[in-house]
């Protein structure tokens, strides 16, 4: 299987870090008296020469995510991130994204769009919160998977309260690592030119699904993210539809839920800053996952039929959803972090007819 290239003029390197935070328990699995995280760093390379290309799923997370879902071994892509290889320099360093995957999903599930970001000039985390996330490898090769219980509203609440608590420890981490520490549990040697990397003046963050709905919490609690966006995720939380004063995209599918078109109308009458929503054509909530990519290549494989597809990923082609997403998280991003406005965001474009704009 294969994901659409970067569209960007940077090149793309990554870096894997497991992070530790020994001030509070972990949400899931309490005997566990610290908080695990597993981060993953895109960003724009100096040079990928001699570095090898990173999986999208590693081999032991692979095998464990096939068992769990009752998979044959697949071929699952390789990205266009290049492991470890330096960072390209820039003097007041490079704007930071964080992006959350929805509840039982895993880092590398908006790999498509997050290695898109990299390539045009953002350093992107990715984030695992283990016990929560679907299937994580840890340090020593061992797996942690999922222990959060049936998501009743208190249970979901629970994990985005949980989330955002992780964000705080994890912008704190790369603030230690843009000072030229190695926040990294095992310290391992660290990619050359992270020292000085961040511009933690401009950080942003994006989630589909629950981490959708920690993007506009976070938003709401902590001054530190300037922008977000909000990919197809209810709104849990009290401080997720109270709104902010910093702006907040809404992408949702074609036919959201009545319990999602709900928070987000009481998002956008709370809403203080700049907000905005769209809709995807064609779309469902599985539209927005590299998944919704990669299961038409497998489909004859795995016996998946188009209606099958259909079902569950929409009538909109995933290499065309990727693109229309890559378009407007770039835009959305660009225009508050970076103040370049492309103009994608004032009306609906010839070039995305598929995007509708929700009055």
């Amino acid at each position: 299987m294969t994901l659409p290239a970067p569209t960007g003029h940077h090149l793309v390197g990554t870096t894997t870090l497991h992070l530790v935070d020994t001030s509070r328990p972990d949400p899931w699995v309490p005997a566990d008296h610290v908080r695990e995280l597993v981060i993953q760093l895109w960003y724009p390379a100096g040079t990928v020469e001699g570095y090898s290309r990173a999986p999208w799923m590693t081999p032991i997370t692979a095998r464990a995510y096939e068992k769990q879902n009752g998979l044959p071994v697949l071929n699952w892509p390789i990205t266009d991130g290049h492991v470890d290889a330096p960072v390209e320099r820039r003097r007041d360093g490079w704007p930071v994204l964080l992006y959350d995957p929805g509840l039982g999903g895993q880092r590398q599930e908006e790999t498509a769009a997050v290695e898109d970001l990299a390539s045009h000039g953002y350093v992107v985390a990715t984030i695992d919160h283990v016990h929560d996330s679907g299937v994580v490898e840890l340090e020593d090769g061992s797996v942690a998977t999922s222990a959060v219980p049936d998501p009743t509203l208190a249970v979901t609440t629970k994990e985005v309260q949980s989330r955002v608590a992780d964000i705080g420890f994890v912008l704190d981490e790369l603030a230690a690592l843009d000072r030229g520490g190695d926040p990294d549990h095992e310290h391992r040697p660290l990619p050359h030119g992270l020292r000085g990397a961040f511009d933690l003046d401009h950080v942003g963050m994006f989630g589909h699904s629950d981490g959708g709905s920690t993007t506009a919490h976070v938003l709401h609690t902590d001054p530190r993210v300037k922008a977000g966006v909000d990919v197809d995720g209810t709104l849990w939380t009290p401080q997720a539809v109270a709104g902010s004063d910093r702006p907040l995209l809404l992408v949702g599918r074609q036919t959201p839920d009545a319990v999602e078109a709900s928070t987000w109308a009481q998002f956008r009458s709370n809403q203080r800053g700049p907000e905005l929503q769209l809709s995807l054509t064609g779309s469902t909530h599985s539209t927005f996952d590299d998944a919704a990519i990669m299961a038409p290549q497998a489909a004859s494989f795995l016996h998946i039929s188009p209606d099958q597809l259909t079902a569950t990923y929409g009538t909109i082609d995933g290499r065309r959803a990727a693109a229309i997403m890559r378009a407007y998280l770039n835009s959305w991003f660009d225009t508050y972090l970076r103040h370049h406005d492309s103009h994608l965001l004032g009306g609906p474009s010839p070039r995305f007819p598929e995007i509708q704009f929700v009055p």
